[in-house]
């Protein structure tokens, strides 16, 4: 009886075989196996590593390492000769065997850049492929690639470390530092060893993950499967995805797989630069919600600062101006204790808008929400492409560019400080801005930058080196007397006078977009649904402002307040203007325009400026969480023990 299945197994691989050479045939691509020594050509390895006997992955078996039986199969291993060869002969009783008892003798091949050729046993890996085989038995040569800086060998070599830890092949990625990035995930440090048991429970989430694609119809060549599998591990955990019925992984699945698809976007973050009226229809104006309950949620480590007493203050100017329409409640995140347990309490308790209002709470912001994709939840960020949370920020660089313009007025040797905490999207865009306005009223102006992440007292060593304009590390404190931010000048006793004060309104931001909400506009941003929106508005919708001292004089007092109305009504803008970086390099001849994302993602400094980014080495232990999650060489920085990034 197996002879008589051989055989029709034989037709049925045939003409799988002849299938997939027409296609390929017909888009252009190579429709017989890949051969390893015409992939090498010349190039040289830079070693050869025998891994012994191990199973590996059918799917990732690509070709032959000769050309000797590369006319006998199609690209995808299935026989293209007639069934009367002597080929098919051997083909056949293969089958029979393998039908019989199994497939025991291994294969032998080469492994190169994460893929297979097979050296002995071509006709064994089409049986076993057409017999629906995930894995074979084979003896394994690692080929090493010469390292020679490309992208996909830096993978590979990641790859290649994992391996050594995981003993798996089933998993691998398009992009450098997701091998790193799994180990986290799964609560490893990045050279712990994999026990068996840990290795067969990754071995069948895997494979459940992928069942669950294929069930739910998902296209998996979005992103390969790992960087899928990665993206929820995330959010859930192995231990989640080996307990899990069918279809609560499957609703899983669904919830994250915006962020799947936006993974590959070119463009996955939306930027709403200013508030878009809502074009609501009759219908949809009856299913608007009359009445949101609303949560605000802190960290209990931030409560004294004047961070979160500016966002507290803006609530509460939010809940008085909308009255009845809204219930506001404040919650707070103990030291320790977990942003998500606040979170799922605030819905529990009936909240179906949560702003959550440091950049630490983002990952909890992105598990609670992909299980609550009802409930909008927005966190204080920005340049974050996870569609499950919309980021709030501010173009506090506009301020900055009327605040040098007033520092330039009063620096009369030109001299002047600045003073930034973190090297974050958007900060360079800030101190170009100041360095700008600064040049503006002073053309020889020259900026001294220091910074808080790696110095103690950087405003202490500006005022050493004998200057006596300064924009210190902002404030919001309504009251410039009392307060050491913004723009200091030094008086002739030697005391500082702030006299200017860029300050985030977040009052203004959260009556707008909770308004937003209540007429229908939350979704309009977001046609795409697998784009992340950013919010990052600015002074043209009194998000950001600039205090200033009725000290100051009263023509700087004047040129202030016409530049704080132009830059609001677009008239001005602070980088329309012929630009230079430190090392000579022409960003703009005056006459183009920069769009939203380049200054948000500015990572050069003008030529003016006297300092430098500092790396991520340089940053004092206090500053690594923060710029890990948006500082501008964001996906540039190495993965340290014990530190989870999402």
């Amino acid at each position: 009886m197996s002879r008589a299945e051989a055989i029709d197994q034989y037709h049925v691989a045939l003409k799988a075989g002849q299938k997939c050479y027409r296609e390929c045939v017909s888009r252009g691509s190579f429709p017989l196996l890949q051969v390893l020594d015409d992939l090498l050509g010349d190039t040289s390895a830079a070693g050869r590593m025998e891994l012994g006997l191990i199973d590996i992955p059918v799917d990732l078996i690509t070709g032959t390492c000769y050309a000797g039986r590369q006319n006998a199969f199609a690209s995808n291993y299935m026989p293209l000769l007639p069934s009367d060869t002597e080929f098919a002969m051997k083909w056949i009783r293969l089958c029979e065997s393998a039908l019989e008892i199994g497939v025991r003798d291994p294969v032998s091949c080469v492994e190169y850049m994460g893929k297979f050729y097979i050296q002995e046993g071509n006709k064994r890996v089409s049986v076993q492929k057409s017999l629906g085989a995930l894995s074979i038995s084979a003896k394994v040569t690692r080929l090493l690639p010469a390292d020679n800086g490309d992208e996909a060998v830096k993978i590979y070599y990641e790859f290649v470390q994992f391996h050594k830890c995981s003993g798996l092949y089933w998993v691998y990625f398009d992009k450098p530092g997701c091998f790193a990035r799994l180990q986290n995930a799964l609560g490893y440090d990045a050279d712990y060893v994999w026990t068996e048991e840990e290795r067969r429970n990754f071995s069948g989430g895997l494979f459940r993950f992928r069942w669950a694609l294929d069930r739910l119809n998902k296209d998996s060549s979005i992103l390969p499967l790992s960087s899928a599998l990665l993206i929820w591990l995330q959010m859930f955990s192995m231990e989640e995805l080996l307990k899990m019925e069918e279809s609560e992984l499957d609703k899983s699945i669904r919830n994250i797989w915006p962020e799947v698809e936006a993974q590959k976007q070119r463009e996955a973050i939306a930027l709403s630069t200013d508030p878009k009226k809502p074009s609501v229809n009759l219908l949809n104006r009856l299913l608007l919600p009359s009445h949101l309950k609303m949560a605000i949620i802190h960290e209990a480590q931030y409560e004294d600062g004047d961070w979160l007493r500016s966002h507290d203050e803006g609530w509460s100017y939010m809940e008085t101006c909308l009255g009845k329409d809204v219930e506001c409640r404040r919650y707070l995140v103990p030291e320790g204790g977990s942003s998500e347990e606040v979170m799922n309490q605030a819905i529990e308790e009936g909240a179906t808008v949560l702003f959550t209002t440091t950049v630490n709470m983002i990952t909890a912001c992105r598990k609670v929400a992909a299980k609550n994709r009802n409930i909008r939840i927005l966190n204080c960020s920005v340049s974050m492409p996870y569609p499950g949370v919309r980021t709030y920020y501010s173009r506090i660089y506009e301020a900055k560019f009327v605040s040098g313009a007033i520092a330039g007025a009063l620096a009369k040797n030109g001299v002047i400080g600045y003073v930034e905490e973190n090297p974050l999207y958007g900060v360079p865009a800030s101190i170009n801005a100041f360095a700008l306005g600064a040049q503006m009223t002073h053309p020889g102006a020259r900026i001294m930058l220091k910074w808080h992440c790696n110095s103690e007292r950087p405003l202490h060593e500006l005022l050493d080196m004998g200057v006596d304009v300064i924009s210190n590390v902002d404030t919001i404190n309504p009251d410039l007397s009392k307060t050491q931010g913004g723009l200091l000048v030094k008086r002739k006793d030697g005391s500082l006078e702030s006299v200017a004060s860029p300050y985030w309104n977040w009052g203004n931001f959260y009556i707008q977009i909770v308004s937003s909400i209540l007429r229908g506009g939350w979704d309009e941003p977001n046609a795409a649904a697998a784009q992340a929106v950013n919010y990052w508005w600015g002074m043209n919708c009194g998000v950001v402002g600039i205090r200033l001292s009725p000290n100051l004089p009263d023509g700087v007092h004047q040129l202030a307040r016409i530049l704080r109305r132009g830059i609001g009504n677009g008239s001005i803008s602070p980088f329309h203007c012929r630009l230079y970086d430190q090392n000579g390099t022409q960003h703009s001849d005056g006459h183009r325009w920069f769009g939203p994302d380049e200054l948000l993602h500015m990572n050069w400094l003008c030529d003016n400026v006297e300092g430098t980014i500092p790396t991520y080495d340089e940053l004092l232990p206090m500053a690594r969480q923060i710029v890990r999650l948006q500082g501008v060489y964001r996906d540039q920085i190495p993965l340290e023990k014990d530190e989870f990034i999402p």
